[in-house]
């Protein structure tokens, strides 16, 4: 037997018995037992059809509510709902104190009730800054702290160096360095940084991890990893070639690398979308993401998770062009206005010229007029110099 019925037949018998006695108190015996039998009947057919609606059902959707919700917000919300229950109980006195309508005697109830889930609402609403307010005061703090046993120990070594003893300050510094190895070791640092499925097939984290400019270990989930695994295996001829470079890569970042390259087997439990995954696994470890896709950047970005994107980094560090700039660039195809010509310089940006349609074809020299920067990238706007043009 289900839960569901069981609830059904235990509320009926419960229903009908409180409606025989019941009715049996209101007519002390002078009403026929027909009109209380049909009475307790009723009863029990409402509660058969009610009982699993206040019972079972409200049970099963609190358990997957809470199975579904993470940890964090299971104690914010616990902690919202103290705080509201605080405001309530400083509000019932007041309250009690109304005589209009008896709403002394409601009020105090309604307003826990109000306050209580206000309380747990807000809280779990805003959680991510309450945890990002505490993390950053506990953050100044370790800093704080981290300064003064620097100056303290620039003391130590600066007394060791004027007592002559050189050994004692390089060994001061050797065991310095030998805790904050171990420090980072026990988890005490974070310095995971996740990949996005994005980021390994486009390539070129492989050669910013060579350059050093990136710092800490390479993670990659396992449910990312087997997306590219899918993409892989398509029967897409683009989409396998994609997803042969992307493992392509992976490898290359293990073998080539200076930087350590880690596969999680953790996974996200209720959630499917692999971007999805990756922003709720970066928000549980406090790490950054290495992506290209915008989409996946907005919504992490709106979360309060760090991205790190290799577009933007690839934007920042291009020439900077001024107007009044001089360039050779060849015009490759029609603009979009009339009269338009379009070149590219050699990292790919785009440079409209003004009335460059008529050397179609050839190398120009051009004067910038100005630049624009756009979502996808920089735009370069300039007008030829001179009539002549170079074959």
């Amino acid at each position: 037997m289900s839960a569901a019925l069981i609830s059904r037949i235990s509320g009926a018998v419960v229903a009908a018995g409180l409606g025989l006695g019941i009715m049996w108190e209101q007519s002390q015996g002078r009403w026929p037992w027909p009109i209380i039998g049909g009475v307790a009947l009723a009863c029990a057919l409402v509660a058969l059809i009610i009982t699993p609606y206040v019972t079972i059902y409200p049970y099963r959707w609190v358990r997957d509510t809470i199975r579904r919700a993470s940890a964090g917000d299971i104690v914010a919300a616990t902690i919202g709902l103290i705080v509201g229950l605080i405001i309530a109980a400083l509000l019932t006195f007041p309250f009690s104190e109304l005589t209009f309508l008896n709403l002394g005697k409601v009020l105090p109830f309604l307003g826990a009730l109000l306050f209580g889930y206000l309380g747990a609402a807000t809280a779990v609403l805003r959680g991510q800054d309450v945890a990002h307010l505490f993390s950053g005061l506990w953050t100044v703090r370790q800093r704080r702290a981290q300064e003064r046993e620097e100056r303290d120990r620039e003391g130590r070594d600066r007394e060791n160096r004027e007592s002559g003893s050189l050994e004692e300050v390089m060994d001061g510094r050797d065991r310095h360095r030998e805790n904050e190895s171990k420090g980072k070791k026990n988890g005490k640092v974070s310095d995971k940084i996740l990949l996005d499925t994005s980021a390994i097939i486009d390539g070129r984290i492989a050669d910013i991890s060579q350059t050093g400019f990136v710092n800490g270990t390479l993670l990659v989930p396992r449910f990312v990893l087997e997306e590219l695994q899918h993409i892989a295996d398509s029967a897409d001829t683009l989409r396998r070639n994609r997803g042969r470079r992307g493992l392509d890569i992976l490898n290359r970042l293990q073998k080539e690398t200076n930087i350590p390259v880690e596969i999680s087997d953790t996974d996200i439990d209720g959630i499917a979308e692999v971007d999805a995954k990756l922003v709720k696994m970066a928000r549980n470890l406090k790490c950054p993401i290495i992506t290209n896709d915008f989409n996946l950047n907005r919504v992490a970005e709106l979360q309060g998770v760090k991205v790190l994107n290799i577009n933007e980094l690839a934007n920042a560090v291009k020439p900077v062009l001024l107007p009044g700039e001089e360039m050779m660039v060849k015009i490759i195809q029609d603009g979009k206005e009339l009269g338009q010509g379009v070149g590219y310089l050699d990292d790919g940006t785009m440079i409209v010229v003004e009335g460059g349609r008529q050397h179609m074809n050839n190398t120009v020299e051009v004067t910038v007029t100005r630049v624009l920067q756009t979502v996808a990238g920089r735009m370069i706007f300039a007008h030829p110099k001179g009539s002549a043009a170079k074959k």
